[in-house]
């Protein structure tokens, strides 16, 4: 069933569907249709649909499969949704130009979206990975604007939580805290982790009810309108270790190294191959890099991708990326994007203390 768009009687969209946007998105997408030599082109991923949708929200639970799937063919952009989904879709999220057609909220949502191909078989996200990642390289002129937007948001509440804590603070609640800073700025917390002193040597540690006591790492990974910003802030209650503030200071050279080596036309394998040397050139060792993750580029997704050995993707102007290098007890993190003088940070609150690391600010660990 196709139903109306949206009416003089209905509000106007609250998502961004900025046009201009838009219409580069689906000429990129029309693009690769004529390289692979189809005329359809079914988007089912929460990565995909929110992108070409310009940040509509297409997901219920954070957890969940979209509630939407999109066929892009010749004669334009068609969305199908779950009939007790489309009231709102319509209301809130559909850009304009794009049509509405419903299944049942027990029917076969792809399985749909697809039969509205004229040969019944479209091209999928899976055939074409890789050219859909490109696509989503380089952002536009307003998601650069949301993105940063979003990432002083993010900022900031690390900020104001970290600002407010104590050592009696425990994990639960200060991730807690973080959330609802998020929330409250109209954006979805994907991601909050926290250690407390005691639990400094885990890389993803997931919140527990005991007090951070003298030291502690909060993680935000924070979307909205589909552009996911990231964010890793330290808070201290005391003056540090010399190992802690020399780990410190060395894994924001390691960092320095990375961002140094973010440039237009370098491959994401060979700043891979240089992270690594980058680890042991700052006193980590060799193998630091295989107990976490490194980054990589940013955007849609937390990472577009993790960055390995395997991932050849060429870098271009206006990317954005999240690189995270971390050791013992320290790591440094924050989004930032790839602009045609230099990496210009994004997760920015000047209320933070920072320090010069190769000629740019960088986050020290707070001592309120």
């Amino acid at each position: 069933m196709t139903i109306p768009t949206q009416s003089a009687a209905v509000p106007a969209t609250t998502a961004p569907g900025n046009v201009a946007d838009r219409a580069v998105k689906r000429r990129r997408v029309l693009d690769i249709l004529d390289k692979a030599g189809h005329d359809s082109l079914l988007l089912t991923s929460n990565t995909a649909l929110t992108w070409y949708l310009d940040g509509s929200r297409v997901h219920i639970s954070l957890a969940g499969d979209p509630i939407a799937a999109l066929l892009v063919d010749r004669s334009g952009d068609h969305l199908v949704t779950f009939n007790n989904e489309a009231a709102r879709i319509a209301a809130e999220e559909l850009p304009a130009g794009v049509s509405l057609d419903t299944v049942p909220w027990h029917g076969q949502l792809h399985a749909a979206a697809a039969a509205l191909a004229l040969d019944g078989n479209p091209l999928v996200e899976a055939a074409v990975t890789a050219e859909l990642r490109a696509a989503r390289q380089q952002l536009l002129p307003a998601e650069t604007a949301r993105y940063s937007e979003l990432s002083v948001d993010a900022a900031r509440a690390m900020t104001d939580v970290l600002t407010a804590a104590t050592p009696e603070t425990t994990e639960f609640e200060l991730v807690s805290q973080l959330a609802a800073r998020i929330v409250s700025v109209g954006a979805e917390p994907l991601v909050l982790l926290c250690n407390g002193a005691g639990r400094s040597d885990f890389r993803h540690p997931l919140a527990t009810h005991s007090p951070i006591g003298r030291r502690a790492m909060a993680v935000v990974c924070a979307r909205r309108n589909g552009l996911v910003a990231n964010v890793t802030r330290w808070v201290a209650f005391d003056a540090g270790t010399p190992q802690e503030l020399d780990a410190e200071a060395r894994i924001a050279e390691v960092e320095a190294d990375i961002f140094r080596a973010t440039v237009p036309g370098a491959r994401l394998n060979e700043v891979f191959t240089g992270i690594k040397a980058a680890y042991a050139r700052h006193g980590f060792g060799d193998d630091q890099w295989t107990l976490h993750h490194q980054g990589g580029p940013a955007g849609y997704a937390g990472r577009d991708p993790r960055v390995t050995a395997e991932v050849t993707d060429t870098i271009v102007l206006n990317q954005p990326f999240t690189w995270n290098p971390s050791g013992p007890g320290v790591k440094i993190e924050d989004t930032v994007l790839l602009t045609d003088s230099r990496l210009r940070v994004l997760t920015v609150d000047e209320r933070w203390p920072t320090t010069d690391v190769d000629g740019r600010r960088r986050p020290l660990t707070l001592r309120p």
